[in-house]
């Protein structure tokens, strides 16, 4: 199983991180769906190849092909977004707040799998990303859908986890070179 040789590729001094790789995804309680779409959709964001090339088989491998682009998609557009919403945000000139965007976010309208999987998997992004504009907006249209906070708090766990992972496993990586 690839969680099991990511959770061994974490050195010994970050292990709390392998304790919540193996809790986060092997017991968590999100449908198999929204699991492995937060799941496939942070290991993009978090930027570590060797996150990506050990998880992105088994999400694969548990979600359809519409999740499996539609959680790719939600890992690219938030690329993009949380950059824009977050830049704009902190530009201390509120104007920018008032002009249009103009760009293109036509998956968030049609993702291809149901509005709520795929705002989860935006928020998760969003968290990595740092982008509090995104966040809140995603987990907004979440909680009126119904969403349980605890739900959210879950995906935004995996975000963590896999982010932290991630960066400790590329930058051993830098040190060994």
């Amino acid at each position: 199983m690839a969680l099991d040789e990511l959770k061994a590729a974490v050195p010994d001094f970050a292990k709390d991180l392998k304790l919540n790789l193996g809790s986060v995804i092997g017991n968590s309680e999100l449908p198999k769906q929204q699991l492995w779409g937060t799941v496939l959709a942070c290991a993009i964001a978090s930027r570590s190849p060797k996150v990506l090339r050990e998880l992105e088989p088994e999400a694969k491998a548990n979600l359809s092909p519409e999740a499996y682009n539609a959680a790719k998609s939600a890992a690219a557009i938030m690329a993009m977004n949380n950059v824009f919403y977050r830049t704009r945000h902190l530009l201390s000139d509120p104007e920018y707040g008032t002009m249009r965007a103009g760009l293109r976010m036509n998956v968030i309208g049609n993702p291809g799998v149901e509005k709520v999987d795929f705002e989860l998997w935006s928020l998760a992004v969003s968290a990595i990303n740092g982008c509090g504009m995104c966040l809140d907006s995603h987990e907004q249209v979440l909680r009126k859908a119904g969403v349980e906070r605890e739900t959210i708090l879950e995906a935004i766990k995996i975000a963590s986890v896999l982010q932290a992972v991630g960066v400790t496993l590329e930058s051993e990586g830098m040190l060994a070179e």
